[in-house]
């Protein structure tokens, strides 16, 4: 008969990608998890992992078995987190993934004070600039800038986000500020290396597409931010990387006569994941502590 622990055993191998680092995931000893996993295997009576003294690897089996023990798991969270919820309380893990540049700008004050009414939540946050698959990549929920457009998704709305077009003084003294979208053919521009190298921009009732020569591309918000200060070129970036520094005039906002395309930043989980008491709870701190709109978006 499969026991859970087992299962949790054998889902933190894999996403640990070794039985010592879920061990100290799970807070037992290596032998205990070696000797679970051993017994989801006799329980299942097929090898779910190849282990070697360089790396673990999943067999077929194993494979097959992966996405269906992450789905009892969550379910299981979540019918105890639905409990604690209706009891007042929000308990246990919630493994959250997010954006490095909005994290380390805007997370860190939002999640402290969501932890502080609700200190038997263990969270872990994960920053990564990369593709995050939130219904594959086995976090609780993702934080997305952007659209979502995946039918496995749940997204709850958190904020809007304007972009802004910025340069620094000194770039628009020295190439000249543009003011029309033809201009901006003839401008360096710093580059999202994630999106395309298109900037769109609200022409009327449609969108007027621009593609700028690249001065830089980079996938983080921060370093483009930092670019543009030092007067490489125009960015086209989310309000929330640059709303101290045009306050400060440390850059500029270029008025082209036309908005460019606006963002929402969500937060994703897969639609599997049951009531997801803590992730509600979550989304709804997250929104209080960003304000409706936005404190960046008060220019």
């Amino acid at each position: 008969m499969m026991k859970l622990d087992g299962i949790a055993a054998f889902i933190a191998t894999v996403e640990e990608t070794s039985i010592s680092a879920a061990s100290r995931r799970l807070g037992l000893a290596k032998s205990v998890v070696s000797e679970r996993l051993a017994e989801l295997e006799r329980s299942l009576g097929v090898t779910l992992l190849q282990r070697s003294t360089r790396k673990l690897t999943l067999t077929s089996a194993g494979q097959a078995f992966l996405s269906r023990a992450q789905r009892v798991m969550r379910e299981i969270e979540e019918a105890a987190a639905e409990v604690d919820a209706s009891a007042g309380k929000l308990a246990g893990p919630l493994r959250i993934s997010a954006p490095v540049g909005f994290g380390i700008l805007h997370l860190g004050p939002a999640i402290t004070r969501f932890l502080k009414d609700n200190p038997a939540i263990e969270m872990s946050l994960e920053l990564d600039d990369n593709f995050v698959d939130a219904a594959t990549g086995g976090f609780d929920a993702v934080l997305r800038h952007g659209a979502i457009g995946d039918g496995r998704l749940i997204a709850r709305r958190l904020a809007r986000s304007r972009r802004l077009l910025v340069a620094s003084p000194n770039y628009l003294v020295n190439r000249g500020a543009p003011v029309a979208l033809k201009d901006l053919e003839d401008h360096s521009g710093i580059l999202y290396a994630n999106r395309s190298g298109d900037w769109r921009f609200a022409v009327g009732t449609g969108w007027s597409v621009v593609r700028p020569k690249s001065a830089l591309r980079v996938n983080n918000g921060i370093v483009m931010r930092d670019a543009a200060l030092a007067g490489l070129g125009l960015a086209l970036l989310p309000s929330f990387f640059v709303h101290k520094e045009v306050r400060e005039g440390l850059l500029t906002v270029v008025d082209i006569g036309w908005p460019a395309e606006g963002a929402e930043l969500f937060l994703t989980y897969p639609r599997d994941h049951g009531a997801a008491a803590k992730i509600k709870a979550l989304s709804e701190s997250l929104r209080a502590s960003f304000g409706d709109p936005p404190y960046w978006d008060i220019l």
